[in-house]
């Protein structure tokens, strides 16, 4: 059995540089020669006189300790990886750009985008062995005062950030995975928090203000009812299929009705009842394999008409398409239903995401109380 012991050399400045010592030999990954020493690059006093260096001997040689007691564990293992200067050489940016040709095409952008900053940051090389918590927490400063792609004038949100952010850290626990780093330095960094955002939504009287108001494209009108009915983005409004609506007698002879689809974000699958009304927004049934909204697509030219109808309605909220959304979830909050539901039916995964609209629940109930004033000046 191969053991593995920590032994230290004498060098220049009354110090002593540590190193393991492996036997038998083991077979440098490299050089696929045997070798029996591995420098660590730590170093102690000879003789530490002061408080100070005793400190850092007692630190170090602990860390020299957990190191090659990972070693013993890695070589009865059969990994030797440890010992490869050519990986951990290798550029960190080419192998991010390999994990984002991995990627299914949806998430692929914002990885690309990550890309992008990184390469500003560190003018576009980084070997895998300079890669550090200090590297992490400085790209984690740039990053939150960085400018967009498109409009060098504004900086990116924080959220956006984090996002960016985030696939570096998923970069490198893929490559402390693959024995690419030598440490999961993506534990070791605090992650970007969120920023709060602001839900926009349409009150029910508005709806009905826009239900009444003509909408110089009908298919756009139809598809935001639509998601205001349902909850659904516009990306899966876009893609639905009739195949995706199904019709059921329920019990009390009454049809009820449900999507099921696969949703484009996340790609999980989902069934999600909706209401007659929401099903009368379809439009006359078509073949199984056409889209219920055929010819919906989301350009400059249709964002301008969503806003026109918007403003003739009589709203002067910044409205989006996704706000629709929103106002779905808003909406049946106020109407009772539990936040579990809630975010079901959004095909949430993780109910922390639904829990925003609560909030937005809380301030509208906020506003609400103030509303009534009584004059008691008498």
């Amino acid at each position: 059995m191969i053991k593995v012991k920590l032994r230290n050399k004498v060098i220049l400045g009354g110090k002593k540089s540590l190193y393991l010592d492996f036997y038998p030999p083991i077979l440098h990954p490299d050089t696929q020669k045997n070798t029996r020493r591995e420098v660590l690059g730590l170093y102690i006093y000879d003789k530490a006189k002061t408080p100070l260096q005793k400190n850092h001997n007692n630190e170090t040689l602990s860390l020299a300790e957990n190191i090659r007691a990972k070693r013993q564990i890695e070589i009865q293992s059969g990994q030797y990886g440890f010992l490869s200067t050519q990986k951990y050489n290798g550029d960190f940016l080419d192998y991010f750009q390999e994990l984002i040709e991995k990627r299914n095409k949806n998430s692929r952008g914002a990885w690309q985008c990550a890309l992008v900053y990184l390469k500003e940051f560190t003018g576009g090389k980084i070997r895998f062995s300079d890669i550090n918590v200090k590297f992490c927490n400085d790209f984690k400063t740039y990053i939150l005062k960085a400018h967009r792609l498109r409009s060098r004038k504004f900086l990116i949100s924080q959220n956006t950030a984090q996002s960016y952010f985030n696939r570096l850290k998923a970069a490198l626990k893929q490559a402390y995975k693959e024995g690419l780093i030598k440490t999961d330095i993506s534990i070791q960094v605090e992650r970007i928090k969120d920023a709060e955002t602001e839900r926009k939504f349409v009150t029910i009287e508005e709806l009905n203000k826009l239900i009444r108001t003509e909408c110089g494209l009908p298919l756009l009108k139809q598809a935001a009812l639509f998601s205001a009915l349902t909850g659904l983005r516009f990306s899966d409004i876009q893609k639905l299929q009739w195949k995706e609506v199904r019709k059921n007698k329920g019990a009390n002879g009454k049809t009820n009705y449900t999507l099921h689809f696969t949703q484009k974000k996340t790609k999980g699958v989902e069934v999600l009842p909706i209401s007659q009304q929401a099903y009368e927004l379809l439009g006359v049934e078509g073949q199984q394999d056409e889209k219920a909204f055929e010819g919906l697509q989301y350009s400059a030219f249709v964002n301008f008409h969503l806003k026109r109808w918007i403003l003739e309605a009589g709203i002067t909220k910044n409205i989006t398409f996704h706000c629709f959304r929103h106002t779905y979830a808003t909406l049946q909050l106020s109407a009772g239903t539990d936040l579990y539901t809630v975010s079901k039916m959004l095909g949430h995964r993780d109910i922390k995401t639904t829990q925003i609209y609560a909030k937005v629940m809380d301030k509208a109930k906020r506003e609400a109380s103030e509303r009534i004033v009584l004059d008691f000046s008498q």
